[in-house]
């Protein structure tokens, strides 16, 4: 599927009337549409510029009556993760889909037990913010995630120290369980 293809989703509705499915990517096929969600979400201009992997990553695209709308991209540490590759189609945007991808990748962190989730930002700050995500340094991240692909890119390319960190930290379920018996 092409970027072209992917932006020409059938007539837009509020997403509640729409029928969408999350569903993890398990082979190179699925990787090529991150990639052409990517590049369809302008998040990149270059193909080869965009480094996804299945090695310690785990994606998940978002088909919205079939069709290819937006992704999310986990890269996992020890006990911390990276978001990464959140992108969502013009023609899909302001539905709460990325709302829905941002939360089940966070939903995921959690069940594999991390404390910490970090990300990159220069632009949309303000969005991470609604999910409780502030500002720390590119330094913290590539010290907790050195070697996640996209911080092994950002090293490898310069941009690292440039860009705007962000990190969240997780409520384990081991404090929810404790509050919840009043301990």
């Amino acid at each position: 599927m092409t970027a072209t293809e992917l932006t020409t989703i059938p007539a837009v509705l509020p997403l509640t009337q729409q029928h969408i499915k999350l569903r993890q990517a398990t082979n190179l096929d699925d990787l090529e549409v991150v990639r052409d969600l990517i590049l369809a979400a302008d998040l990149s201009q270059h193909r080869a510029d965009i480094t996804v992997t299945l090695e310690g990553s785990t994606y998940w695209i978002a088909d919205l009556n079939g069709v290819p709308g937006g992704c999310i991209g986990l890269e996992h540490g020890q006990g911390v993760s990276l978001i990464r590759s959140t992108a969502v189609l013009p023609d899909s945007r302001s539905q709460g889909l990325g709302r829905a991808l941002v939360r089940s990748a966070l939903t995921q962190a959690s069940l594999r037990g991390d404390h910490t989730v970090y990300l990159f930002s220069q632009e949309a700050g303000d969005y991470w913010q609604r999910f409780g995500f502030v500002p720390t340094s590119g330094d913290e991240l590539s010290a907790a995630l050195s070697n996640a692909p996209q911080v092994q890119s950002g090293l490898s390319r310069g941009w690292l120290h440039e860009e705007q960190a962000w990190k969240l930290e997780l409520v384990q379920q081991e404090s929810v369980q404790q509050e919840s018996a009043g301990q």
